[in-house]
């Protein structure tokens, strides 16, 4: 039985890095969805904890479980998925890699060990994935609650196909906009944005929490997909 079978109001939340550090949006069942931003994942993490209902599971947006060596399956099966969306997924560093001050530091590390460098994308979210994976090392009772999602396979799960557009892009924000507006109302993705400056939470960070907000809902009913089938550890 999914943690929402016998609860129509069950709460769940997403969450998306942003310049500020961390927004998290969480919903329970038809209700507009309410937003939170804090400067650390830790923080955030308490702030949802904190909420009464206090959200059933959490999707973040980060990769979560790092590999010694090697590539992760559910980064190669999400590209293969993605088609011309693919380069939104990128390898996640592997775990010595946490331990490196500088990208080039991270890159010798992958030459030694595995023969691979680190992409400038993947090392640009390192660090955050450093305070994710030190919080779940710190907190272990946080795991299967905290779960890594995709943004881009929500969109694509959406759409029904994957988008023809980046979100970067007038088109793919527009396209992003419509999904949102079809799966939590016409003014939900407005009402949030215009709580903060764009300094801080730009629109596809906002879209991103409101995806993974989405896969939530789904992964709560039971109805999500997940990458691989069975899920690496």
């Amino acid at each position: 039985m999914s943690p929402c079978d016998s609860d129509p109001e069950c709460c769940v939340a997403g969450v998306d890095g942003c310049r500020a550090g961390w927004i998290g949006l969480s919903r329970c069942g038809k209700a507009p969805a309410q937003s939170w931003l804090e400067p650390t994942a830790t923080a955030l993490v308490a702030t949802l904890r904190a909420l009464r209902p206090k959200p059933r599971l959490v999707l973040i947006d980060i990769p979560i479980g790092l590999p010694a060596l090697g590539r992760r399956g559910c980064d190669q099966q999400a590209r293969e998925r993605l088609a011309q969306r693919r380069s939104s997924v990128f390898p996640a560093p592997i775990r010595p890699m946490l331990a490196a001050d500088t990208w080039e530091q991270a890159c010798l590390i992958g030459a030694e060990l595995e023969g691979r460098r680190l992409s400038r994308q993947a090392w640009n979210i390192t660090a955050r994935v450093r305070e994710v994976d030190g919080l779940l090392q710190h907190q272990p009772a946080l795991r299967g609650w905290l779960r890594e999602v995709h943004p881009e396979l929500s969109f694509q799960a959406m759409a029904g196909a994957p988008l023809d557009h980046a979100k970067k892009t007038a088109a793919g924000r527009q396209q992003r906009l419509e999904l949102i507006a079809a799966a939590f109302g016409a003014h939900a993705f407005a009402d949030l944005r215009s709580g903060y400056r764009r300094g801080a939470v730009a629109d596809d960070d906002l879209l991103d929490a409101f995806a993974a907000l989405w896969s939530a809902e789904r992964l709560a009913r039971g109805e999500a997909l997940v990458l691989p089938a069975m899920p690496e550890w």
